[in-house]
């Protein structure tokens, strides 16, 4: 009796979180999943230092389960139990207004009362759902589009600022049809933002939108896909070349001062815009065709982590943290108010707040000395929650080239990626310069990466069979 034969290899570039999602599950699918990784650690933009009681998050903070898939993912890696939902107290959301925090309306009769919008805003908002829909020749920034369906107050002091804080960026230059589709979608089906958002929560099902980390952060998450998977993680295997063998694939790669290549079915790509731009890819594609992804946008992000005393802060830090908007003309994108919205991220008496320094609106600033960086966040947490004394601990991470930016004229981007990969059977690319920023976007890409790999391997399969 024959042994069944083994099943076939797919080579995975990258451990960040799309990489190790597409290779868990390929597992599970009973493939053979090998995951390369030019780095000695896996997750990607995801990570946290712990000091002595204290944790900083140094990429995101807090995961979205929006989406049923994410609760099932969560829960089918084994995560259930560690799941660390964001605190009741953590629920308000503030925006800087006038130099001083203002808490964004969370219902129809705090809208009707804030001071965050004057009522001329507020009675423009009612002729939103009889406003006409854009055009359909050309590509719209996200500022034409909530200036045309919302107006100046909305732009300025709710949308500007939520961009700041998700992109780093500035909505007059990011593309809403492929920065935010699921904004554009809204009144391209419904011819009204706020009639899709009624008919939507109307009809959504499973999570509404809980945030939630683990006790030891969102590292917890690749770190468990990683032991899960083993020694099909290689981590310090530097991908050099990747090129057809056949009706394989070919991957050279270096590990250990030495060169080595291996053959596998099909690959899939979970690298950040500029890894694949540099990738050698071999293929029936256009010659260099990823090399313009080297133009992608990717602006600079310092993360600050500042510690203080409980009692040298005067505002009860209530919230999720507070948005800058540019109008305001201030340093800081935001600030989380990080043990406030998770325990364990300060020691016993002392709150943490990470805030957010640089980006499109203030690039320069992300590079200041370490020393500056503190001072300049420190002098605006004075002002803003009343920090009283220096603060007692001190975090700083920068991410040189930080987020995608999806500025206007991003399909081209897109396209240069669908073309390599229609030209390149069994080779699938994804991640956050195609498939969105999110931690949610990338969970959701490496699962639909796995599914491209497996549904190819397995239509070959078939078809050799019949032969």
């Amino acid at each position: 009796m024959s042994s069944p034969a083994p099943s076939p290899r797919i080579a995975v570039l990258g451990a960040g979180i799309t990489g190790l999602t597409a290779a868990w599950h390929l597992q599970r699918a009973g493939l053979t999943p090998t995951v390369f990784e030019k780095g000695g650690r896996v997750g990607g933009a995801i990570g946290a230092v712990r000091t002595d009681g204290w944790l900083h998050e140094l990429g995101p903070n807090s995961l979205l389960e929006g989406a049923a898939s994410v609760a099932e993912f969560i829960d089918a890696a084994g995560l259930r139990e560690r799941r660390l939902y964001a605190a009741d107290a953590a629920r308000q959301r503030y925006i800087v207004r006038g130099g001083r925090l203002v808490a964004m309306p969370a219902s129809p009769g705090a809208f009707l009362t804030t001071g965050l919008f004057s009522w001329r805003a507020k009675l423009g908002l009612l002729g939103e759902p009889w406003r006409p829909r854009g055009p359909h020749d050309r590509e719209e920034s996200v500022a034409d589009f909530v200036l045309r369906r919302l107006g100046r107050e909305f732009l300025d002091y709710a949308v500007n600022p939520f961009v700041g804080g998700v992109y780093a960026g500035d909505p007059a230059r990011l593309s809403v049809q492929h920065g935010f589709p699921k904004l554009h979608a809204l009144e391209r089906e419904h011819g009204s933002l706020l009639r899709g958002a009624l008919k939507r929560r109307n009809t959504s099902g499973g999570p509404k939108g809980r945030i939630f980390s683990f006790p030891s952060g969102l590292e917890e998450l690749p770190e468990t896909l990683a032991a899960t998977l083993g020694a099909a993680v290689r981590r310090r295997h530097e991908v050099r070349t990747v090129s057809r063998h056949g009706a394989d694939w070919r991957i050279e790669f270096e590990s250990g001062g030495e060169r080595h290549s291996e053959t596998f079915a099909s690959v899939v790509c979970a690298l950040p815009a500029d890894a694949l731009a540099a990738l050698q890819l071999e293929s029936a594609g256009p010659p260099g065709a990823l090399q313009v992804l080297r133009e992608i946008v990717h602006p600079p992000v310092a993360s600050v982590l500042l510690g203080y005393r409980r009692a040298d802060i005067r505002h009860p830090l209530d919230g999720f943290g507070f948005l800058v908007p540019q109008v305001e003309r201030r340093p800081l994108l935001g600030s989380l108010f990080s043990s406030t919205l998770f325990p364990g991220r300060a020691p016993e008496g002392c709150v943490a707040l990470t805030s957010f320094v640089g980006g499109v609106r203030n690039p320069e600033l992300a590079g200041r000395d370490d020393a500056e960086l503190r001072q300049i966040v420190h002098d605006e947490l004075a002002r803003l929650v009343g920090a009283g004394a220096p603060p007692v601990f001190t975090h700083i991470h920068r991410w040189p080239r930080a987020i995608p930016q999806y500025e206007l004229g991003y399909r081209r981007f897109k396209d240069a990626i669908a073309s390599v990969e229609a030209a390149s059977p069994g080779l699938f690319i994804g991640g956050n310069a195609r498939d969105g920023i999110s931690l949610a976007n990338c969970i959701e890409s490496g699962r639909r990466l796995a599914g491209c790999a497996a549904a190819f391997v397995q239509a070959r399969q078939a078809l050799a069979a019949t032969l």
